[in-house]
């Protein structure tokens, strides 16, 4: 019996330095690939997470190598294969326009891992090495424009509207799904407290233009537009708020140190669990997911400090009360249950065939509304949600 236990305890003993040694960190070598740097706020939230999560994971400088200013071409499959070369057990890139070519790196280099924010063929490529990613930000801009919701109410009843009704204005970027899920969430968190909110949305025509994203903010405040949100990565449209002292609702980080009189509150993904995420299991040797969402209950969707200066009174207890329901379910973001909410052309929305399986002709092959609700980011992690609702006005179009 006793040469029986002893044996356990070898074993086990065994069993437990090999588990660590599959599982040590110290074993990872991650790569990260970034459209801009450090002035661009969106890959600056990107930089963050990488660096929240070294220091989480305990990772070594030399564990990390990040290549900047890399476009939207074959120069992303080449900086990816140079970061294989470099030992890189992981490669991340960050911008959908990489995708196209991080995959190309990815048949390549089969030993390697390659992960992709914002992309759409990891589940339908069916390589075992690539990976797509995203978080559901809808629940964040939606928490976001219930504060642009109450600051609209401030401002109605202290006879400071700029015209009849409330009126926000949105920078974007393009017509894509991903900013058109972004706006729409936006201004439903504003109408679940403001009905009478209505929209203007211009867009750019780029993801970071400081000058676009000025002109295109001031344009909205020459329209009478009460408060201006963004999906754009410069500080033109903050900046151009801060100059007419007309409230705003940022993105991707707080802008109140420059903008102290009129920034409210951002909301913004948070990758430090999925960058963590990623090397675990890595280290472990275990599978990425294919497709990974990260949600507001798992610290992946996450508003910065609310300027108190600039938002309404109440604003940090409202925000609390409705993060819980989204969490509890008991809220949906895209609610077509409720009457009036949502509709397109004065009908509800009952059904909608959603481009998931994203092919060159953009096919919509999915039935995302069920139970109540768009099912947004469920059925693959980046947005597919692109209905053109009523209340939102669209001043020009870029693809």
């Amino acid at each position: 019996m006793k040469k029986f236990v002893a044996l356990l305890l070898v074993l086990t003993l065994c069993l437990s330095v090999c588990f660590t040694a599959s599982a040590d960190v110290a074993d990872v070598k991650l790569g990260v690939i970034l459209l801009h740097d450090e002035n661009s706020t969106y890959d600056l939230n990107f930089i963050n997470g990488v660096n929240d999560a070294a220091a989480a994971l305990g990772l070594s400088e030399d564990q990390i190598i990040m290549k900047r200013n890399i476009p939207e071409s074959q120069e992303c499959t080449d900086a990816a294969l140079d970061l294989a070369d470099e030992g890189c057990t992981i490669i991340f890139a960050n911008s959908f326009g990489h995708e196209t070519y991080l995959l190309d790196a990815a048949k390549q280099c089969p030993d390697v891992q390659f992960c992709h924010a914002t992309g759409t063929r990891a589940h339908t490529e069916g390589l075992d090495n690539f990976h797509n990613a995203f978080a559901a930000i809808y629940e964040g801009r939606y928490l976001a424009g219930v504060a642009a919701g109450l600051k609209l109410n401030e401002l109605k009843e202290a006879g400071k509207l700029k015209g009849e009704k409330p009126l926000m204005g949105y920078v974007g970027a393009f017509t894509y799904a991903e900013v058109i899920s972004g706006y729409t969430s936006f201004y439903l968190g504003a109408k679940s407290v403001c009905p009478d909110v209505e929209m203007k949305v211009q867009f750019t025509g780029s993801w970071y233009d400081y000058n676009e994203e000025k002109n295109a903010a001031t344009a909205l405040i020459a329209a009478n537009c009460d408060l201006i949100s963004q999906h754009a990565d410069s500080m033109g449209a903050p900046s151009a708020c801060e100059d007419a002292n007309v409230p705003n609702v940022s993105y991707n980080g707080s802008t109140v140190e420059s903008c102290p009189n009129t920034f409210i509150v951002a909301s913004r993904i948070d990758w430090a669990p999925y960058f963590q995420y990623i090397v675990n299991q890595a280290a472990a040797g275990e599978a990425i997911d294919v497709d990974w969402t990260g949600t507001i209950d798992t610290n992946s969707v996450v508003l910065t400090a609310i300027n108190e200066q600039a938002a309404a009174a109440g604003t940090a207890a409202k925000l609390e009360e409705v993060k819980a329901a989204l969490v509890a379910g008991t809220t949906k973001v895209f609610d077509t249950a409720t009457e009036g909410f949502i509709t397109v052309g004065g009908e509800a929305l009952t059904t909608y065939m959603a481009d998931v399986d994203t092919d060159d002709a953009f096919t919509p092959d999915t039935e995302a509304v069920a139970d109540g609700y768009f099912h947004e980011s469920e059925y693959r992690s980046a947005p597919y949600f692109d209905v053109r609702i009523d209340g939102i006005e669209l001043l020009n179009q870029m693809y």
